[in-house]
């Protein structure tokens, strides 16, 4: 069998996972899997890439081994990461300074700078993207006003997956899906745009050629072939970069129904996929990104905060010496009253890390709400609100496209939160079909797949995907009931 390595790396996890087709199906083998997390240093929040890439080695390493033992040929490599978050390197190949993470607070007051500099108007109509203090446009403008001899020494901005694409191949490409990100391409054109970066001062020779998702990089560097044991003559890869982008091309979508997608994970993003981008004004009012998808596609989507709000409750919990599974909060939270206490999730303390019970109990005293006192009533808190937000953005969506979804496809791994995903078919008063739970480096995996000509298109990969055992569950909305009580004090709390 010829397989393709999907190097998936998440904003708390990364996994090195075999992908292959199998007849008429998909397969898919964990090799490696290792837990990540940003380092506060005097300079900021930074992301620790020496750990990471030391762990993506042991991963490819274990890929070797287990390809030997069981006669498989591995023939590709690609990776997908989170969005936005970029790092430079300069003549030599060396990265310049340690990445920042998206969630670094000083962010905020560079966004602040850009939108009195040049206009919500302006940003959004350029790069039909929504306007967040996390995206790339923002903290590169950070970085070039506090350290400009930095930039200086530097000639080529690369994101995270272009980063590591370089240092498996020696290869420099910047790849579309996860450069649409940045806020700083031109929506229309799909170019690098010079109507922003040049008026705040961001070195527009930073930026390179942009390539798209499923291009042949090069091959194995020696080094890493040495270090693996894997051959030279593997393929790098570019997937969909984005790792969102990944797991829509595996939304296993097939026949005449109009739907939705929603990519369930630390971050929920939901939207629908369009053949162009649409920045009209209801589109800029919502707030609803335009960003590359892969075959050409248009992944039209909110950003909502997601399951981070359980991780970061879960990750408080631990550090006072309470442990929990994702699995036992999500059973505790399924046997609370639901409704009890609700949250926006966009609120701003909750994207900033640490005493996230505590900033839902700040929440839930300002709103004149109980508060949550066992650690089941936090998470149905945070379950319940994202619910709602779901209906909410599925609104907006259909508000903005004047167009009825039929069914949500939720990926991802917030699809084994059956709770939630049930609280999703109930708010939205339709059904909602799960999986596959690995979309993202199933869609990487058969991205490469596609490059090799093992699939023709995007339509064919999303048959193959369809007609697997990917999909774990279908969720029918329950009968109307006391939970439409909620959406009107849900409104109330966004406004």
């Amino acid at each position: 069998m010829q397989i393709h390595l999907a190097i998936d790396l998440g904003a708390e996890s990364g996994r090195v996972i075999a992908v292959w087709i199998h007849g008429r199906s998909v397969r898919m083998h964990e090799l490696h899997r290792f837990f990540h997390q940003p380092i506060e240093l005097p300079s900021g929040l930074h992301w620790n890439l020496a750990s990471i890439w030391a762990e993506i080695l042991r991963g490819l390493g274990a890929a070797a081994a287990w390809a030997r033992e069981s006669g498989h040929e591995v023939v590709s490599v690609g990776c997908d990461v989170w969005g936005v978050d970029w790092a430079l390197v300069d003549s030599s190949g060396e990265v310049v300074a340690l990445p920042h993470a998206y969630r670094d607070p000083r962010n905020r007051r560079f966004y602040q700078a850009a939108l009195a500099e040049l206009g919500v108007d302006r940003i959004y109509q350029t790069t039909g993207i929504q306007l967040m203090d996390l995206n790339t446009l923002y903290s590169l403008l950070a970085f070039v006003r506090t350290s400009p001899r930095l930039v200086g020494a530097a000639e080529r901005l690369l994101f995270i997956p272009d980063l590591l694409h370089y240092w498996l191949s020696g290869e420099q490409t910047v790849e579309r899906t996860i450069a649409s990100t940045s806020q700083m391409i031109d929506v229309r054109s799909g170019n690098w745009s010079r109507e922003l970066l040049e008026p705040l001062g961001i070195p527009v020779r930073l930026l390179g050629p942009i390539s798209p998702a499923g291009t042949v990089v090069g091959q194995l560097r020696g080094a890493v072939a040495t270090a693996t044991g894997l051959s030279p003559a593997v393929k790098v890869i570019t997937p969909g970069s984005h790792d969102t982008a990944s797991a829509v091309a595996a939304v296993p979508a097939t026949g005449s129904q109009s739907w939705a997608y929603l990519s369930s994970g630390t971050w929920s993003l939901l939207g629908a996929e369009l053949d162009s981008s649409c920045t009209h004004a209801k589109a800029q009012a919502a707030m609803f990104t335009n960003e590359a998808g892969v075959g050409g596609t248009i992944r039209f989507l909110k950003n909502i905060s997601g399951l981070w709000l359980v991780q970061e409750c879960r990750r408080a919990w631990l550090k006072a010496g309470q442990e929990y599974s994702y699995q036992q909060l999500a059973d505790l939270a399924a046997a609370e009253t639901g409704g009890r206490t609700l949250v926006d999730p966009a609120f701003a303390s909750f994207q900033i890390p640490g005493e996230m019970p505590q900033k839902i109990v700040e929440f839930a005293r300002q709103t004149s709400q109980p508060f949550p006192e066992s650690p089941g009533q936090f998470v149905r808190c945070c379950l319940d609100s994202l619910a709602l937000a779901y209906r909410r953005t599925v609104n907006l969506l259909e508000g903005v496209l004047d167009r009825r979804f039929d069914v949500l496809h939720i990926v991802g791994g917030g699809g084994q939160n059956r709770l939630l995903n049930q609280l999703a078919a109930d708010m939205l008063e339709r059904p909602v079909v799960v999986g596959p739970l690995e979309a993202t480096a199933i869609g990487n995996g058969l991205v490469q797949a596609m490059a090799c000509g093992e699939l023709a298109d995007l339509a064919e990969l999303r048959g193959l995907i369809a007609g697997s055992d990917l999909v774990v569950g279908r969720y029918e909305p329950a009968a109307a009931s006391a939970r439409h009580s909620w959406l009107e004090r849900f409104e109330q709390l966004v406004q």
